[in-house]
C-alpha cells in the first residue's frame, strides 16, 4: 500500500445543511438586487420587487386578475391543441412531452385567450405562458393569436397580445415558423379595419414572436428591463465577434431606438392600457 493511499480526505462540512435551514417555498431571491423576498408579499405585489422594482415573470391567471374587471375573462369555446405532425422525438416523445406538461400547468398549450374587460371597455386578449413549454410558438398557440385577432375584427373591439416567448417551437419545425405569417396576416385585416392592436411585451419576447406579431401593435409597450430581440445577446456576440452595448435588447434600450412606445410598470398597466382604448375609440 503507497503512503498516499493511507492519507484520509478531509470531512468537508455540507454548508448547504448547516446554513439552509428555512423551509422551501418561503423565500425568494431577487435576481437583480439580491435581496431575500417573502413569497407571499411578492405575489401580494405582483411579482414585483418592493426593493429594486424588478419584474419577475407573471402567470396568465394573475395577469387577468390584475389587468381584467373583476378578474373575469372569457375564454374562447374552441380552442386547438398541439399534435405531433412531424412524429419528433428527443430525450423524449414530442407527445409525451406536452402531455407531461399539460398535467403540469393544465393549460392545452402556451397560450391563454378570450374576451374581458378593462376598466368596461371590451377587449380581445391573448396572453403567452412561459412555463408551458417556454411560452415557445405552436401551431395551437398561433391559431390562437389569429382568433384573438379575428374575434376584435369581428366585434370591432381593441385586440391586446401579452408575448412571454423563446420563439418558435422546434418540435413543429416549418408549421411553427408559418405561424408568423399567420399572425401577421390578421394583423393586416386589424389594421385595415382600423381596429386597434396593443402589443404588450414581457420578460422574454424573443424568436419568432419578436419577428413577427409582438412588434407589429400600432402601440408597442414593455415592461420594464424585459429582454426583447430575436436572437439572444450571446449568439449576436459570437456571431459579429463584438461586444454590445451594456442594456441591449432590453426594454429601456429598445424605448431609446423606437422599438417600443412606452415601458410601463406592472401596477400602471391596467391604467395606461385603458387611457390608450379610450385614445383609440
Amino acid at each position: 500500500m503507497g503512503w498516499f493511499d493511507k492519507v484520509e480526505s478531509p470531512k468537508l462540512k455540507n454548508s448547504r445543511k448547516t446554513l439552509n435551514n428555512a423551509p422551501d417555498g418561503l423565500w425568494k431571491k431577487c435576481s437583480n438586487c439580491k435581496e431575500i423576498l417573502n413569497i407571499e408579499k411578492l405575489e401580494s405585489n405582483w411579482q414585483v420587487c418592493p426593493y429594486c422594482e424588478h419584474h419577475f415573470r407573471l402567470g396568465w391567471s394573475d395577469r387577468v386578475a390584475l389587468l381584467l374587471d373583476d378578474g373575469k375573462l372569457e375564454k374562447f369555446k374552441k380552442f386547438y391543441q398541439s399534435t405531433d405532425p412531424l412524429e419528433f422525438e428527443d430525450k423524449k416523445n414530442y407527445k409525451e412531452r406536452i402531455q407531461q406538461t399539460q398535467e403540469k400547468t393544465g393549460l392545452k398549450d402556451s397560450i391563454v385567450a378570450g374576451t374581458g374587460k378593462i376598466n368596461g371597455h371590451e377587449v380581445a386578449i391573448a396572453m403567452m405562458e412561459f412555463s408551458f413549454m417556454g411560452g415557445s410558438m405552436g401551431v395551437a398557440c398561433g391559431e390562437a393569436i389569429a382568433k384573438t385577432m379575428d374575434t376584435a375584427l369581428e366585434k370591432k373591439i381593441p385586440c391586446i397580445v401579452f408575448s412571454c416567448s423563446g420563439g418558435a417551437r422546434m418540435q413543429e419545425g416549418i408549421l411553427s415558423l408559418m405561424q408568423m405569417a399567420k399572425t401577421s396576416s390578421s394583423r393586416k385585416r386589424l389594421r385595415d379595419a382600423r381596429v386597434p392592436y396593443i402589443s404588450v411585451m414581457t420578460d422574454p419576447t424573443t424568436g419568432g414572436c419578436a419577428a413577427s406579431f409582438a412588434m407589429l401593435g400600432d402601440l408597442n409597450l414593455a415592461e420594464p428591463n424585459a429582454l426583447i430581440g430575436f436572437a439572444g445577446p450571446r449568439v449576436i456576440e459570437q456571431s459579429i465577434r463584438q461586444r454590445l452595448p451594456d442594456g441591449f435588447q432590453k426594454s429601456e434600450f429598445l424605448k431609446e431606438h423606437g422599438f417600443v412606445d412606452r415601458v410601463v410598470h406592472r401596477h400602471e398597466l391596467k391604467t395606461e392600457l385603458s387611457f390608450f382604448i379610450e385614445m383609440f375609440s
